[in-house]
Formats: structure tokens, sequence, C-alpha cells
């Protein structure tokens, strides 16, 4: 009798369970089916997730990952067949079952007796998912859902799905040398990092876009942008010592791009640190001499602290060494300008008649040497709207005006 009560325990255990189960096939079964329900698929998976027997197990969130896997599927069959697809649809149900895959994973590692009392781990619901995450990494299917949210300016989804599609190769799961070949670390790789690094940017999440542009920052992928973004990101977290170290680090890597020596320059200025401006300018001059971009920024500088001589021979350096740098040819012309508009200041103070003519006389004199620099700015820049506002102040100034008119039409039709 005893025996007989044992067993029908046992056996209705074993139907509690068995009747568990069945909302993971039937589950599963809707998913799979011809034309799928997958709101049943998904409120018989949810009851399942509920249930002490399977709401621990692997294949439960295995099966819930495998609904949206199955949506996917059938929105890129329909796109195929010309019938449309719910592009929103299909990335939700692609990061739904990516996060369910996770779960799964995660619960498939935690050790379990086998009946000989060893510990295993489920390393069959384990190759399921990494079969089906290397199809999601080879089709690109959250690469597609950041694009469409990117269109969205959903910034914030876009990156998340970036994010997602690059960190598939990282997993704990993929790490063996079969899955590593499957998906290298290549350019198109580096390409979507640096898009959902992007995104981080565009969404102001200051921090993972550091982790990104960090990451990359040695690269060779879009190497400039990359460390124009992080400087200005660490400007924006008012990181002052990583916005200077990544400006010093980049002007050592890139000597022909004056961006960052321009940023830490004024940097450097703007914090009452000229002389380490300078300095720092001459450092760079020395080692890298040939580059006319760093002549002209020191003649800026020498001319904004009055060194007008040390200026104008910067600017010939850089002209000696680039003879099409218009900037360095209006840099002449404004050093005289300026030097003339202090002699104009200088005269309004004097009261004789014959001091004051003869103090305007000399101003005019600088005045007209800025003139030809000037000219020669506008033909090397024709378009440059400074060059041709200033030109036509001296034309207007010394009665041009011939001179006057054409540079006013030419102003008129910028």
């Amino acid at each position: 009798m005893r025996k007989s009560f044992i067993l029908a325990a046992l056996v209705l255990m074993s139907a509690g369970c068995f009747a568990q189960k069945a909302n993971l096939k039937k589950a599963k079964n809707y998913a799979m089916q011809e034309t799928p329900d997958f709101a049943a698929a998904r409120a018989a998976i949810a009851e399942a997730m509920e249930n002490e027997e399977t709401k621990n197990m692997a294949e439960t969130y295995y099966i819930a990952g495998l609904i949206g896997y199955q949506e996917v599927t059938t929105e890129n069959y329909n796109q195929m067949m010309g019938k449309g697809s719910d592009q929103a649809k299909a990335g939700r149900a692609v990061e739904e079952s990516y996060g369910y895959w996770l779960k799964a994973d995660e619960i498939a590692m935690i050790p379990t007796l086998d009946k000989k009392g060893r510990e295993v781990v489920d390393q069959k619901t384990r190759n399921n998912i990494v079969k089906k995450m290397t199809e999601y990494y080879k089709n690109q299917e959250l690469v597609k859902y950041g694009i469409y949210l990117n269109e969205q300016r959903d910034f914030v989804g876009a990156y998340s799905a970036f994010k997602k599609h690059i960190d598939i190769p990282e997993l704990a799961m993929m790490q063996n040398e079969k899955q590593q070949k499957e998906m290298p670390r290549d350019t198109t790789y580096e390409q979507y990092k640096y898009y959902a690094a992007i995104f981080a940017v565009q969404a102001e999440m200051h921090e993972e876009a550091i982790d990104l542009l960090e990451q990359m920052k040695n690269g060779e992928y879009e190497a400039i942008s990359v460390n124009q973004f992080l400087y200005q990101e660490y400007v924006a977290v008012k990181d002052t010592a990583k916005f200077v170290e990544t400006l010093q680090n980049a002007i050592a890597r890139f000597p022909q791009e004056p961006w960052f020596l321009q940023n830490l320059i004024n940097y450097y200025i703007f914090s009452g640190q000229e002389q380490t401006a300078i300095d720092y300018l001459a450092q760079a001059i020395e080692r890298e001499p040939n580059v006319a971009q760093y002549h002209l920024i020191k003649g800026n500088l020498d001319e904004n602290q009055g060194h007008y001589e040390d200026a104008l021979k910067d600017f010939d350096n850089a002209l000696a060494i680039d003879g099409t740098l218009a900037d360095a040819m209006a840099g002449k012309g404004r050093v005289w300008y300026n030097q003339a508009v202090k002699l104009n200041e200088a005269a309004a103070m004097i009261t004789d008649n014959k001091e004051y003519k003869k103090a305007l006389d000399e101003m005019n004199e600088v005045f007209r040497k800025s003139l030809p620099y000037f000219e020669k700015a506008h033909e090397m820049a024709p378009e440059e709207r400074s060059y041709m506002q200033t030109l036509k102040g001296l034309y207007y100034r010394f009665g041009m005006d011939d001179k006057y008119n054409k540079i006013s039409e030419e102003l008129n039709n910028l």
C-alpha cells in the first residue's frame, strides 16, 4: 500500500512537471508553425517564466529568444517576397531574443550534477545560442535596426543596437577558435564601433562614447575624427587632464593636422598659460619644421602678443613652405592693418593740428602697407568674405572707387 502511494505521488509530480514543460512546447510550436502566432507563443513562455519548475531553466529562455528569432525570420521573408516588413517589429524582436539568449547562457553555465555525480553545464543549449547569435552577427540584424533607429533620431536606441552587435564577438560563449574566425575584427567591425560611438556622442552618453573612442584612438579607422570626438567628449565632462592628454597624443601622431595644436594652444592661452602655448608651439616647429600650419599659428600668436616682426617672419616661413596659404598672406596684411588702427587711436588724442596731420599721414602709410597683402590673399581665396570686407574698407579709405565698386559687387554676389 505504501509503495503504491509513493508511485502515485511520483506520477503526480511527473505530471505536474510535464504540464509546466508543456508551456515550453506550446510556445515553441506557436512560433514555429507555418503561420506563427507570436502573441500566443509569448503568452505561453511568460507562464513558463513565472512557474517555479521552469523559470530557472536555460531552455525556457532559449525558447523565449527563439520566438523573437522566428519573428525576425518572418519579417525578413516578407521583405524578400515583396510583402512589406515592419523594421521596428523586427528590430525589437532581435533585441528581445538577444537579451533572452544572454540569460539562457548564464543559466546554462551554472553547473549541475549528471547521473554519475559529475558537474556539467548545459552545452547543448549554449551551442544552439551560439549558432543563432552567429547568424544575427553575419546577417547584421542589429545593425539594420540601429540604422532604422538612427533614421528616427533615436540615438540612444541606435547606440544600443550597434553596441550589441559589436559585443557579440566578445561574448564568453563565442571565445573559441571556430567562432572567432567567423567574426574577424576587420574594417567593417571598426566602422560599426565608430558608428556606435557617434550615436553615443549624439545621445550625450559621454561615458559610453569615451569608452568606445578610447578603444579606437590608436587604431587606423577614422583616426583623426576619433581623436577629435574623444577630445570633445572629455571637454563635455570637464576632464581637463584627459582632454589635454588627448590633444598632446594626437599632435604627436598627426603633426600635419593643425586642429589639435590649435585647440591645445587655445586652452593654454585662455587658461592664462600663454608662455606654455608659445613654448609648445616652438617644440612642435622644432620637431616638424616643414609644417606650414605651425608657422601660421605661431604668426597669429606672436601677432596677438604684439610681436609684429616675429609674426611677419612666421607668416613668411609659412608661405615659403606653402605658397598657397592665403591665411598667412592675410596675416601679413593684418599685422600692418592692426598697427595702423593703433596709430589711428593714438592720433585721436593729438590736439596740435600739425602733429595730428603728420600722425594721419603716418597711419595711412601703414594702412597702405597692408593693402597688397590683402589683395594677394583675395586672389588666393577669392570667396573669403573677411578679406573682401577689409579690402572694401581700404579702397574706400584711399578713394579707389573702381576697385571699391568691384569688391562691393563681389560681396553682393556671394
